[in-house]
């Protein structure tokens, strides 16, 4: 049994056993990590699975079934359960639950990579976190830690419309980061972001963050910190950077544009959406430099492929237009719902997890400014960046967001460095707020978004750049 083989196998199962549309999906994954501490190896993973999982459509209710097992009789079996399950389901009359059409392709695709990330050896890849967390301890770090992680994942797809499509997607990124411990105060540095950055390449993404190039410095900067004066509370000009903002999007912006958390659909673990669907196209989300697309098309992008997990081809797709919200991540199903023509974002992160809508690549295109003009523009404000933690709401509404590190800008210069920045704001007045975007872009990787019940993690992309919102409280109110 070939895998396609064993898909087919499951799809006619579950159309025989009753099913007016089935789709199944075999994934293989291989999975590397390393991690280092204070100059020495501390620990490293590596898994792989292979399995099969299929979806079946019975009048208004879809069945799932899973197993590790590409016999033909294993496929069958979990073909007739997903149909079962869906049957028994059905039973309670639901509203009706149709596809947005989508053309059958008969497909390959895989994402770039020029150097094959479990290729690389070993003691290469540890010799550069070793070398990266001693540098940190040397210049005052008291815990130096570095980490990467490698996901090669391929996927065969077939549904019963005659999709059969075939992906291999390789992710890989990494990232250090420098605490420091004074009296009752500690503080994180990190590089280049608090988990590192990741993209859909290869090993050649973490040989362009040159790590032990920052080592020394994020671990001055996190020593420098335990003294540093605390961020002032009050409303003033706000600059962000670039990897802040991306955590910003990801929070505000990609969840909250979640067709299936708009239909209350993911209500029982992960909250709704502020949004209304009823002012889709007229509702005011931001100021006129915000321009936020959904393009799992970008080249070496976390969120990117070629076809979502339900044989969507991947296609760019405005969410916001100078401002105004304008599209949603969708699945065919709750598109269908939702009166809307389009899906194609929708994802599993295993062979073993039913897919449900999950963001791609969500993000800002750039602006017209540097950041250094930003800054210049700036009578009055603090730039932070870095995320150290965050907080939304279960509708995505009211948030607030704490930084590693924070400058003081004062007539257009950047002053001294400032601990614990924090921010909060109520998302629509707060992008309603933003007045200068960069054009500085970097599409961020977050490879920790959780997000399902059972659990899901997945894989997304943010192109962000820095940008200026005006008159937002900051700091911790005495």
């Amino acid at each position: 049994m070939t895998e396609f083989d064993a898909a087919t196998a499951a799809v006619q199962a579950a159309l025989d056993a009753g099913a007016r549309y089935a789709d199944a999906r075999v994934m293989q994954r291989r999975y590397e990590s390393m991690s280092a501490r204070n100059g020495a190896i501390e620990e490293l993973t590596r898994d792989e699975s292979i399995g099969l999982g299929v979806r079946a459509l019975v009048g208004s209710s879809w069945g799932f079934a899973a197993v590790p097992d590409l016999s033909d009789a294993a496929a069958r079996d979990a073909g007739r359960r997903a149909a079962a399950i869906a049957a028994a389901s059905a039973r309670v009359p639901g509203p009706p639950v149709d596809l947005v059409p989508t053309e059958a392709a008969v497909a390959s695709w895989a994402s770039d990579c020029r150097t094959d990330p479990l290729g690389v050896a070993l003691s290469d890849k540890g010799d550069l976190l070793v070398a990266a967390t001693a540098t940190m301890r040397e210049h005052g770090a008291d815990l130096a830690e570095g980490l990467y992680q490698i996901w090669d994942t391929a996927k065969w797809f077939v549904s019963s419309e005659g999709h059969r499509i075939d992906q291999r997607i390789r992710e890989c990124g990494a990232g250090i980061s420098a605490t420091s411990i004074g009296d009752g105060e500690t503080q994180r540095r990190s590089y280049p972001s608090y988990r590192g950055q990741y993209g859909t390449t290869g090993w050649e993404l973490v040989e362009s963050l040159d790590l032990a190039a920052h080592a020394a410095r994020i671990a001055e900067e996190s020593r420098a910190l335990l003294t540093a004066p605390e961020c002032p509370a009050g409303e003033t000009d706000l600059i962000l950077g670039g990897e802040q903002l991306a955590l910003q999007i990801h929070e505000s912006v990609g969840h909250a544009i979640e067709l299936d958390r708009i239909l209350g659909w993911e209500a029982a673990f992960a909250g709704t959406s502020w949004l209304d669907l009823a002012r889709l196209g007229s509702l005011r989300y931001g100021s006129e430099l915000m321009n936020v697309t959904i393009d799992p098309t970008i080249p070496g992008a976390l969120g990117s492929f070629g076809f979502d997990d339900e044989g969507s081809p991947a296609v760019k797709r405005d969410a916001v237009r100078e401002g105004r919200w304008v599209g949603v991540l969708a699945g065919r199903d709750s598109a269908a719902v939702a009166g809307l023509g389009y899906g194609g974002s929708v994802r599993a992160d295993g062979w073993a997890r039913l897919p449900m809508v999950r963001m791609t690549n969500v993000g800002l295109e750039p602006g017209p400014h540097t950041l250094d003009e930003i800054v210049a523009a700036t009578d009055d404000g603090v730039l932070m960046d870095v995320n150290r933690s965050w907080s939304i709401d279960d509708k995505r509404l009211n948030f607030q967001f704490g930084c590693e590190i924070g400058w003081e800008v004062k007539k257009g210069r950047r002053g001294r460095m400032l601990r614990n920045p924090t921010y909060t704001g109520i998302g629509p007045l707060f992008w309603r707020s933003m007045d200068m975007l960069s054009s500085e872009t970097v599409a961020w990787g977050t490879p920790n978004c959780g997000k399902g019940q059972p659990g899901q993690i997945g894989h997304t992309g943010h192109p962000a750049a820095p940008a200026r919102f005006r008159d937002v409280r900051v700091g911790v109110r005495a």
